[in-house]
């Protein structure tokens, strides 16, 4: 398993060895030790989601208050998306950039979103399943969104035709939301001595 950080500090490309013969395929999907040794702190599963999409849905952008925000390990378990993490923590270098990975049930990838960290798709194909692993359960009234369609993110949808829910279609703009005073600082990540976790590793 190879983990790659992306363009965005505090997202991550989760590339799994697949091993592959005549009966099918194996491949190990998430590794607690791996993805510790790479953010320098725990993934602590508190909820696990599936979404069923058809093609051209677009979901997102959606981020949670911090602290303690939501950390998100998210795979596509039937068909594909384009995956989409966008920075919208305000002091990071980074702030109001995004990076795209394609996510689908043939490569197996993964990505992993740190906390504070806004997230979205688009399903490329009818009926994509994608799984999420949370680090928080839900919490409605932490919960935002930014709409996807802003033309200053300018995120390039994969579709001349977003099929967006009604709340992510009257969403605010990144910079309204800034004005409201609603979005993530950018803090460092916390680290600790992963030789501490207990016997985990």
């Amino acid at each position: 398993m190879k983990i790659i950080e992306l363009d965005i500090p505090g997202a991550y490309h989760v590339i799994p060895e697949r091993h592959t013969d005549s009966r099918g395929s194996f491949f190990e999907w998430y590794r607690f030790d791996l993805l510790s040794d790479a953010l320098g702190h725990p993934f602590e599963l508190a909820q696990a989601n599936i979404s069923v999409s058809a093609k051209d849905v677009v979901r997102g952008v959606h981020f949670a208050d911090t602290p303690p925000g939501q950390a998100k390990y998210v795979s596509c378990f039937a068909g594909a998306v384009m995956d989409v993490v966008v920075d919208v923590r305000v002091g990071s270098p980074t702030f109001g950039q995004w990076s795209t990975v394609r996510l689908d049930d043939e490569d197996r990838c993964a990505v992993y979103l740190s906390e504070g960290l806004g997230h979205a798709f688009c399903a490329l194909t009818e009926n994509a399943t994608v799984m999420y692993l949370c680090s928080q359960t839900y919490a409605p009234r932490q919960e935002h969104t930014i709409n996807p369609l802003d033309p200053k993110l300018a995120i390039g949808w994969p579709t001349p035709h977003p099929i967006l829910s009604e709340r992510d279609a009257a969403a605010q703009s990144l910079s309204e939301a800034a004005a409201a005073g609603v979005l993530p600082d950018f803090l460092p990540p916390p680290t600790i001595d992963l030789r501490d976790l207990d016997g985990r590793r």
